[in-house]
């Protein structure tokens, strides 16, 4: 289901906050309505917390805010990163650009994570559509805490102590070489995190593995019997290929269609997201605001 239909649903008010809510799916996502984010206070901050941890993902129609606006409102649930790969606002370094169309395709077509490969990940992210074709150029978020919960129970059991490599350079070192890419390597060095983490402030587990920055992995091969090196390697890559393919399932996703001062808010520690390339040469620019997290465990 999209974004676009709840304006249809029945809004409700959760738990007394000032604002309305819009469930999406069953799974994730929630439109808020009553909401200005260029002025946001105390309770509202908090309450937006609340919704953001039961829903996983919010959105909001009609934000004509500023750049200083945005990165003020994302600031509000923590420290901002400035993310050393992907272009940023000239006067606001803490928000990326994206902006796709002409003669750039996108390249985040796939379901992931952002910043996996950072020893502490980003806690969520804030971003807001400033211009998009009338029709494609949806993104997709996924639910996997459900992801995990539906998990069969032997399954659970495999994994559970099981270690995984997040590694940038795959994916963003694709376009840099020579030295560039030496400095890049020895900035950001793979990194390790449970297959399984757990929700630092809802105590949730979550599947994470993600296709665009997990590799493989850490310790496979002590925890899981084999007998010859063919049969622990098949089986280390059909693992991973299974686990991947658990963002992939409709019945934990929601999927937004975009207007131009839409903005969604996402946990990005129990979620994933695939922005879809259906749009070029059709222009979409983004911005974006990250918000660190922790370590996961």
């Amino acid at each position: 289901m999209q974004a676009e239909a709840v304006l249809t649903a029945r809004p409700t008010h959760a738990e007394s906050w000032r604002f309305s809510v819009a469930p999406c799916t069953p799974a994730i996502g929630a439109e808020i309505d009553g909401v200005n984010l260029a002025r946001l206070d105390d309770t509202t901050y908090r309450a937006l917390r609340q919704a953001l941890l039961k829903y996983k993902v919010l959105f909001f129609r009609d934000q004509d805010i500023t750049p200083a606006q945005h990165v003020a409102a994302a600031r509000r649930f923590g420290e901002l990163e400035v993310h050393p790969m992907i272009p940023h606002h000239p006067e606001h370094p803490e928000l990326v650009v994206f902006g796709r169309g002409g003669d750039k395709r996108g390249r985040e077509n796939l379901y992931h994570s952002d910043v996996s490969w950072r020893e502490v990940p980003s806690m969520g992210s804030m971003l807001r559509c400033l211009e998009c074709p009338d029709m494609g150029g949806d993104t997709i978020w996924v639910n996997m805490v459900a992801a995990y919960e539906a998990l069969p129970e032997d399954m659970k059991a495999r994994i559970a102590e099981l270690q995984a490599v997040h590694d940038a350079m795959p994916t963003f070192g694709q376009s840099v070489e020579g030295e560039r890419y030496d400095e890049m390597r020895k900035q950001y060095p793979p990194m390790v995190h449970p297959v399984v983490r757990t929700h630092p402030e809802t105590g949730e587990k979550i599947l994470y593995v993600n296709e665009g920055f997990t590799t493989h992995f850490a310790n496979y091969a002590r925890l899981q019997p084999y007998r010859i090196g063919s049969d622990f390697r098949m089986a280390e890559m059909d693992l991973m290929q299974y686990l991947f393919r658990q963002a992939a399932a409709p019945e934990y996703q929601v999927r937004l269609r975009w207007r131009a001062n839409t903005v969604a808010l996402w946990d990005n520690r129990a979620t994933q997201h695939y922005a879809v390339q259906d749009y070029f040469p059709a222009v979409r620019h983004m911005n974006r605001a990250t918000i660190i997290g922790d370590r996961p465990v």
